[in-house]
Order: structure tokens, then C-alpha cells, then sequence
């Protein structure tokens, strides 16, 4: 018998057609080797091995990755290790992963269970990325790996999985005591640095388990603490908008038609854009610069800036999990879960802001065209102005989220026919983000500006036209700043309560061999809050430096801007210094400013106010969702049909949901709107395994699935516009929406040719008949809007229900096909050395491939009337995805490199600022992972993330594909040492 130790996973570019041939020749080779000799192996070949053979053994298509060792995950990040599974894909956040994406469905469709009860994590993240989670989707980033035990992501629905999903159903279990043979210990430690943020953090994980009474009581707990220091630097444009919006550039002057026209409010004259303020001279270069940059089909950057984001997280999480056996006949299990991520983030940026301000504040209709060049795509790349303004600004956020999960479940046996077996547990998640801050100094009407893409498409070379880091070019309250928005003070706290409470009942009765009926029941309850606080008067300006306070007092200089970016960006600027801010103006006192008895206008009013202020109504809202779900299945095996095995189960579900949304509408400072709905989904599904072989299986799935509509489209709040009775206006959400409906059908083919090998096909095809949008709809009733019978608590009083409306909402489409196969290889390479004469160390390596394509057509109204419709892709789908693992493993040494592929995929359908889309760039990320086994207990071991230093990189226009961020986060080392008794 032969020993193999195997610790390792790697990612490598071999094509699948030249591995089939190398292991069609060697299978007969393997299979004969299987007879004559057992292989034990451990480490990340063990864990692989017992994936293959979970997957194997399963009716329905699954995929599985486990531990290769005592709380010793493949990955870092739960969302990292998840993504090496063919048809999985991730989003990548301050370099760490976050949410997933499944067959091209994203996280809104993937439903996650923890311990067996499903389960939310929400997170907070900037705007310019997937900012704070207020959806369906699972944010994997708030748990520690080592944690964890198995991830199995289920492909295909059956009657007894319970709903609410389209992609996937993902599992993850922590370690139990009864996973382990007496008392076990393990322990690791390492230091991690960010090149980027130069900085050393720990990371510190344990697992201690025992049993006791002969094996029939155990206990586990298990602790993992990190924290990680990120700096994130790049080029934001905050989206790209045309020559015209708003209200155009200046016009030099004698041009025709003048821009802006005379007006006494602004000072705009024949010879000045506003007070003060020249038009540029009518030169022929002024003229054709000014012409070109104008044009409807011009674009360019609304806020072109650098910025800096410095993250400091830190990550602790918690398991315990009691196991006992009373009986022969019974289980009783309590899993226990906490999970804490505390997150300081400082955001800081360098912006150039006319070009998307309008002229009540200065912005586009006071600047100066003076160079212009366009490419073929109508982009703006490369523009000189003068009489730009300039902002600098921090924003500072205290981030917690708290995770507590525990479940209780009782398996028991009647006798050898009969079983039951009960679920109870509850699932909260507490996203709190008690202090966002954001301070602003501007400098008003700079000459010299320019940015220039032509040398690098993703982020151009500036010119600003004075010194950044020089605080007398700053100003708090600058002097003749007529109609400018000067220095401000957002403030906008926020917060994301889940609440999932589940009770489960599964009852299972064999008939006889081969066939057992099982059916059941379920209860789950889900409450959904989210709320946002704002400044009373969020654009107000501060008026004045108090005494004794100067502006240097108040900012801080950012230095060693730069690294890893293309040349000409400024090293150092001023930035705001939040802290200095709040003492000074007393920001945090709730209160109408520092000055007592200060007006209730008061600019410097510092009062927070809720869903009676602005945009925040929209962020003030409640979901309680009580679902019942009823089920019956017949799961069979035929051991001779045609000579082979047929395994199967064919069933059905039952499911009511009952909603009840709350929301503010603006009316009356804000009114509560309370809507109640009701559906129900009946979903077969039928699952078949045939043995075609003993090495060859074929698999067929196919069922009615559905996912609840999101969050935020459900919120019966809003705005509403009724000045104009002729032509009032709303902007709401529709909790009436029906949710995603899809069938979907599977057929895969799996060839274990050797032993934990693997080649297998996979096609995947999903018509869904149901989808949701957002769409503006003109002309119609109050009545037939998506809050009909809200009149009273809507409408004016004063309204006759005659008025057409203009209704901004979520509607139901007919969605489209969406369609794709997947490819996966995985083998390690022990034939080497005897089939082709190879050294014995070649026995060694081993590889795991995938691929996936897909494809869909989602039918987008494009109509007011919701009639007319054109075809895009599914957000979050990427049509190509792969990974590629390479890793080598002997008894001592185990090494892995691994690279992740994702295409482009699209994040907004219409886009925003007259772009048509919204969407974020492809991206390839490579991790490599190496350990040194000194004995049997110590291990050294290193680990490099994120080795390409791969840009988020997002973008605007699917033609264009104008750049709206683009920023790094370095590469991360973690170095260290592991111990296991």
C-alpha cells in the first residue's frame, strides 16, 4: 500500500484536449492499479477525493469542496474557494471576494443554507462598487474559511431543497466533534502584508474537539481571527455623460446659439457665462473645441478624480457544536455560529466637479472649452478647460456586522423503515454603519485643466493646474462664489437587519428496497429592515472657520499617491481631516448647529432626520415575508435496468408566501405606506443518475424553480411630484411583483476514468418566463400603477382619479432563455512515472480544470408603456468563466498556483447619465499556496493572493466601455506556521 500526502491546488492554462489524451491512454493503466494496491492519501488530494466521491454518489448534479485538513480551507475566503467549482463565479471587493454569481444567475438567485437553515450576511462596501448589500444576495467576506468543513453548491432543485433559488442552492457546514476520532487539536498562525498599504496584520485560527461516553457525546469549538489592512488606489469618473447635460459648456463668444442665455439670476450676458466669469474669446480653436466637446454624441467623465480607500478589518468568528447520540437510533446536533466584522474605512479623493454641476452652483455652464479630441465611439479623450472647479473630500465609515446562527436538529429512527427528522434555528445578521461622514474643501475656477486618455484608456494623465497639497489653494467659504456649493458635511448613518427563522420536518419511509417516500413541511419567517439617516439640510454649506480655526487646522496631507499607477499622478494633496472637522463644528450633536438658538434653516444645522429627508425616504423600509412550504417525493433505484443502476426522485413542492412591505412616500414629510400580497408556486422536479458503467454516469434534472423578487424592488415607497396636477410624477417600488419564475433542464455525463479523477460535461438550459425591471411608464391612472388602492394615503385629496400619471417603478417582463454548458477535468498525475518514463517526482502534480459558457436573452421593455422590448444579457452574467489549478504534493512539500477567470458582465440595464449600460470589466486573479510538513504536527506554510494585482475595473456604455473606476488593492502575502495533534 502506497502513501500519498497532498496539500495542494493550482490553476494553469493546459488545454483540456491535450489532458483527455494523456488520460484516455493512461485510465486502463490507473483502473489496473486500483485492483492491486489501496492509495491513502490526506491533505488537499484527500479532500478532493472525497468531493469526487460525494458528487459521485449523489441523484442530483452537486459539486463539493472540503477541508483538506482540521479547519484548514483551500482559501482564504469562503467566496474564493467556492469560485474553483465549475459555473461559479465572484465579485471581488477591496481584493477579497464577496458575492457570487451561478450558471450567470447573480447573487440575488443563489441561495445560501448555513447548518442547514438558510441564511443572510449583509456587508457594507463603497458606492463605486457594489456599495451596501440591501438585497437577497450572501456576503461570503464576514466569515473566516478555517471555520468551515464542506461547501456543496447544488445545481439542480429537488422537491425536498427547499425554494428560492434559480442558480444554486449553496451549503456550508462548520466541523461537528463526531467528523473527528477522539480529542483533536489544531491550531495555525500567520502574518499577512498588503504591498499596497504596507502594512503587517496577524491572522490566528483554532479547533479543539472530544468525545466522550464511547463516542456518544462530543463537543467542538473552533476560533478564527484576522485582520487585514487594504488600501485600495485608482481613477473614478462617478459615469460619463454628453456634451449637452447639464445645461452644456460656455459658449465662447458671438457663438450661436448662446450658452448659457442671458439671465440676471446668474449674470449670464452676451460677454460673461455668469457674474464675474468671461466668456472664452471667439477664436476658431475655441469654437471647434467648444462645438466638439458639446455635441450630443460627445461623452466625457462627470467627476474625473483620483482616490484612496483605506480599509482596517478586522474579522473574528466563532463555532461550537455539541453532538449526542442517546440512542442507537438518535441524533441530536446544536451548531453554534458567531461572526463579527468590524471595518474602519477612510475614503479619500481628488475630483475636478464642473462637469456635473449645472448652473445653480457654477459647474458646466461657467467652464471653458479651450482643446478638444474625440475618438471614433464619440469619447471625450482629451479635453482642456479653464474655469474648473475642484473638490477634495474624505469620507469616513465605522462598519460593524454581527452574525449569530444557531440550529438544532434531531434525527431519528422509528426502526429500520420509518424516520423523522427536525429542524429548528434562527439566522440574524446586523449590519450597523452608525458614522458616515463625508467633508469637502473646494477651489473655485481653476485655468490649465486638462485629462488625456489617449495613452491609457483606463485612466488618463492630469493636469489640474495648481498644487494640490498647498492649503492656501483651498477654502472653506472661498470669496465670490456666487450660486457654488462650497465646503460640505454629509452625514449619513445607516444600517441592515436579516432575521431568518426557520422549522423544519422531513419524515422518510422505505417501502421496500430501492424505493423511499419522503415528504414534509417547513415554516420560515423573514424580516427585512433597512434604514438611512441624513444631515436635515445635506447640501448646505458650512458658512465660516470658527475662531481660532484655520484650514490647515482642519486637513490632513495625503502622501505616496501612486504606486503600481500610470505616471502623472499627483503624489500628495489636502485632504479634509474628519475627525479635526467634528470637533470643530460639533458635527455629531444631533443637534441645529454649534451657535445656540440657531434658526431651523440654519446651514449649519446638524440635525439627522430619517425618511422625511430626500433620497433617504427610499432607504427606510421593512419586508416581513412568512412562507409555508409543503413537499412529497419518491426517491427510487433500479439495480437492472438494462443491466445497469438507474437512481432518481421525482416530486413536487408546494409553496405560499405571504408579504408584507413598508415604505415612506414623500407626502406629508414622509407617510408610512403599508401593502400586504400573497402568491403561491407549486415546483415538480425530477432527478436521474444512470450508471452507464462502472466509470460512466449520465444525469438528467429537470424543474419548476422560483426566487422571490429583491428587496428594494419591493418597497411601496418613494417619491411622489403632484405640483403640476396636468402631469404629476411617482417613483416607487411594486410590491405586488410576481417573483422569478424559470424551468430548467440539465443533462450532464461524468467519466471517473481513474481513481479520483474525473472528466465530466455538463448543459445547462433555464427559460425564464418571469423577470423584473426597473421602467419609467407615462399616461396612466393612479389606478393601474403598481400601488393601486393607496390613493388615500398617496394621492392629493384634491385629485379626482382623472390625472395621468408618470410612474418610474419595478414591473414583471417575460425574462428569456438563459443557457450554457460547463466543463470540469480534475486528476492527479501518478501515472507519470510508469507510463511515460518520467521521474518519480512527476507522480506528484495533479490538476483541476473548468470551464463555463453561457448565454441568455432577456427581454428589457424599453417602451413607456412597457410594449417594446430589446434583448440584452442577465445582469451579473458573464459569458466565460474558468479556473486552472496546478499543484504538487509530496510527504514534506505541497505547492499550488490557481488562476480565475471571469469575462465582463453587466451591472445596470438602462444605464445611468444617457449611457446604455453599466457594467464592470473581466477579470483574471492568481493565488499560489505553498507549506513545508517539518513533522507530522508543524507545518510552514505561505500563501500569495491576488498575484496579477488585478484593477476593479467598471465601466459605462457597451460600446464605449468608458472607464467609471478603476482601482487596485495590491498583492497580499500571508506567511506562517500550522500545528495539529
Amino acid at each position: 500500500m502506497s502513501r500519498i500526502s497532498t496539500r495542494a491546488v493550482a490553476r494553469t492554462g493546459v488545454s483540456l484536449a491535450a489532458l483527455t489524451a494523456a488520460l484516455a491512454v493512461s485510465a486502463p493503466a490507473l483502473a489496473q492499479e486500483r485492483e492491486v494496491e489501496e492509495l491513502v492519501v490526506t491533505g488537499f488530494r484527500a479532500s478532493l477525493a472525497g468531493a469526487v466521491e460525494v458528487k459521485r454518489a449523489e441523484t442530483a448534479i452537486v459539486d463539493v469542496i472540503k477541508a483538506e485538513d482540521i479547519a484548514d480551507f483551500p482559501d482564504n475566503n469562503l467566496a474564493e474557494s467556492i469560485q474553483r467549482i465549475p459555473g461559479v463565479a465572484i465579485d471581488r471587493e477591496a481584493g477579497e471576494g464577496r458575492s457570487i454569481s451561478v450558471r450567470g444567475l447573480g447573487p440575488d438567485f443563489t441561495r445560501v443554507r448555513l447548518n442547514g437553515i438558510e441564511a443572510l450576511a449583509t456587508t457594507g462596501g463603497p458606492d463605486s462598487g457594489a456599495g451596501t448589500n440591501r438585497g437577497r444576495g450572501f456576503d461570503f467576506n464576514i466569515f473566516a474559511s478555517e471555520l468551515f468543513q464542506s461547501i456543496t453548491v447544488r445545481k439542480t432543485q429537488a422537491a425536498e431543497v427547499e425554494e428560492g433559488s434559480l442558480g444554486a442552492t449553496v451549503d456550508l457546514q462548520t466541523s461537528r466533534p463526531f467528523d473527528y476520532k477522539d480529542f483533536t487539536f489544531a491550531a495555525s498562525a500567520q502574518m499577512g502584508y498588503n504591498e499596497l498599504a504596507k502594512e503587517y496584520d496577524p491572522r490566528v485560527a483554532f479547533l479543539v474537539s472530544d468525545t466522550w461516553l464511547d463516542g456518544r457525546l462530543g463537543a467542538l469549538v473552533s476560533v478564527a481571527y484576522t485582520k487585514r489592512n487594504v488600501r485600495e488606489e485608482g481613477y473614478n469618473s462617478t459615469r460619463w455623460d454628453n456634451g449637452p447635460s447639464v445645461q452644456g459648456f460656455c459658449s465662447p463668444v458671438g457663438v450661436t446659439p448662446q450658452n448659457r442665455p442671458n439671465s440676471t439670476a446668474i449674470g449670464a450676458t452676451a460677454a460673461n457665462c455668469a457674474t464675474g466669469v468671461p466668456r472664452p474669446a471667439a477664436t476658431p480653436e475655441n469654437i471647434a473645441a467648444y462645438q466638439l466637446a458639446s455635441a450630443a454624441t460627445t461623452f466625457h467623465p462627470r467627476l474625473p478624480a483620483y482616490s484612496r480607500n483605506d480599509y482596517e478589518n478586522d474579522r473574528l468568528g466563532v463555532t461550537a457544536a455539541i453532538q449526542f447520540k442517546p440512542t442507537d437510533r438518535t441524533n441530536v446536533n446544536l451548531d453554534i455560529l458567531l461572526a463579527k466584522l468590524d471595518t474602519v474605512r477612510q475614503d479619500t479623493g481628488l475630483s475636478a466637479i464642473s462637469f456635473s454641476r449645472d448652473s445653480t452652483v457654477g459647474g458646466k455652464p461657467q467652464t471653458h472649452v479651450l482643446a478638444a479630441e474625440v475618438d471614433e465611439n464619440g469619447q471625450l479623450v482629451y479635453g482642456r478647460f479653464d474655469n474648473v472647479d475642484f473638490r477634495t473630500s474624505s469620507t469616513y465609515s465605522d462598519i460593524s456586522t454581527e452574525f449569530t446562527q444557531w440550529t438544532l436538529s434531531v434525527d431519528h429512527e422509528f426502526n429500520d423503515r420509518f424516520r423523522v427528522s427536525l429542524v429548528a434555528g434562527r439566522a440574524f445578521s446586523d449590519f450597523d454603519n452608525p458614522i458616515q461622514t463625508h467633508v469637502t474643501f473646494e477651489r473655485q475656477n481653476v485655468d490649465g485643466f486638462s485629462f488625456d486618455y489617449r495613452d491609457n484608456a483606463r485612466m488618463p494623465e492630469m493636469v489640474l493646474g495648481f498644487d494640490p497639497a498647498d492649503p492656501a489653494q483651498w477654502a472653506v467659504t472661498p470669496a465670490g462664489t456666487a450660486n457654488a456649493l462650497l465646503t460640505e458635511v454629509r452625514l449619513r448613518p445607516q444600517g441592515v437587519e436579516n432575521v431568518l427563522e426557520t422549522g423544519r420536518v422531513d419524515f422518510a419511509f422505505d417501502a421496500f428496497d430501492g424505493l423511499t417516500f419522503k415528504w414534509g413541511a417547513a415554516l420560515k419567517k423573514y424580516d427585512f429592515f433597512t434604514y438611512e439617516q441624513r444631515r436635515q439640510n445635506q447640501t448646505d454649506s458650512v458658512t465660516s472657520l470658527p475662531a481660532g480655526v484655520t484650514l490647515a487646522s482642519l486637513s490632513s496631507t495625503l502622501s505616496g499617491f501612486g504606486s503600481g499607477l500610470p505616471a502623472g499622478a499627483p503624489g500628495r494633496w489636502i485632504v479634509p481631516n474628519v475627525e479635526a472637522f467634528a470637533q470643530a463644528y460639533n458635527i455629531y450633536c444631533n443637534c441645529n448647529g454649534p451657535a445656540p438658538g440657531g434658526a431651523a434653516d440654519d446651514p449649519d444645522d446638524f440635525r439627522l432626520t430619517g425618511p422625511t429627508n430626500g433620497d433617504a425616504r427610499r432607504l427606510n423600509q421593512v419586508i416581513n415575508e412568512d412562507d409555508l412550504s409543503l413537499y412529497g417525493q419518491a426517491s427510487f433505484r433500479f439495480d437492472n435496468l438494462f443491466g445497469r443502476t438507474l437512481r432518481g426522485d421525482l416530486g413536487a413542492r408546494y409553496v405560499e408566501t405571504e408579504l408584507m412591505a413598508q415604505g415612506y412616500q414623500s407626502r406629508n414629510s414622509g407617510t408610512l405606506v403599508t401593502v400586504v400580497n400573497k402568491y403561491n408556486d407549486l415546483l415538480p422536479s425530477v432527478n436521474l443518475a444512470y450508471d452507464v458503467r462502472d466509470d460512466l454516469v449520465l444525469r438528467f434534472g429537470a424543474a419548476k424553480v422560483m426566487a422571490r423578487p429583491t428587496l428594494t424592488s419591493l418597497n411601496p415607497g418613494g417619491s411622489t411630484t403632484t405640483s403640476n396636477r396636468s402631469n404629476p410624477s411617482a417613483n416607487l417600488g411594486n410590491p405586488f411583483l410576481k417573483p422569478f419564475r424559470a424551468t430548467t433542464y440539465d443533462v450532464s455525463a461524468e467519466w471517473y476514468f481513474a481513481p479520483e479523477s474525473l472528466l465530466s460535461f455538463a448543459f445547462f438550459y433555464k427559460d425564464i418566463s418571469t423577470y423584473i425591471q426597473n421602467l419609467r411608464i407615462d399616461d396612466i391612472p393612479f389606478s393601474q400603477g403598481p400601488l393601486a388602492g393607496q390613493e388615500a394615503t398617496i394621492v392629493p385629496s384634491n385629485y379626482d382619479g382623472t390625472e395621468l400619471w408618470d410612474f418610474t417603478t419595478f414591473i414583471n417582463t417575460p425574462g428569456g432563455p438563459l443557457k450554457g454548458f460547463e466543463i470540469a477535468y480534475q486528476q492527479p498525475f501518478t501515472f507519470l512515472p510508469e507510463r511515460f518514463g518520467l521521474p518519480e517526482w512527476t507522480g506528484n502534480f495533479g490538476a483541476l480544470l473548468n470551464y463555463t459558457r453561457v448565454k441568455s436573452e432577456i427581454s428589457y421593455a424599453t417602451s413607456t408603456a412597457g410594449t417594446a422590448y430589446v434583448k440584452n444579457d442577465l445582469l451579473n452574467l458573464s459569458k466565460s468563466s474558468y479556473n486552472a489549478t496546478l499543484y504538487y504534493e509530496d510527504e514534506r512539500l505541497s505547492a499550488r498556483v490557481s488562476a480565475a477567470y471571469r469575462d465582463g458582465y453587466l451591472t445596470r440595464i438602462p444605464g445611468q447619465n444617457n449611457n446604455d449600460v453599466e457594467g464592470k470589466n473581466e477579470t483574471f486573479n492568481v493565488d499560489v499556496s505553498v507549506s513545508y510538513a517539518i513533522n507530522d504536527n508543524f507545518s510552514l506554510t505561505f500563501e500569495g493572493l491576488n498575484l496579477t494585482d488585478e484593477y476593479n475595473d467598471r465601466y459605462v456604455d457597451s460600446v464605449r466601455n468608458s472607464p467609471s473606476t478603476y482601482i487596485h488593492s495590491g498583492r497580499q502575502y500571508y506567511a506562517g506556521v500550522r500545528y495539529r495533534f
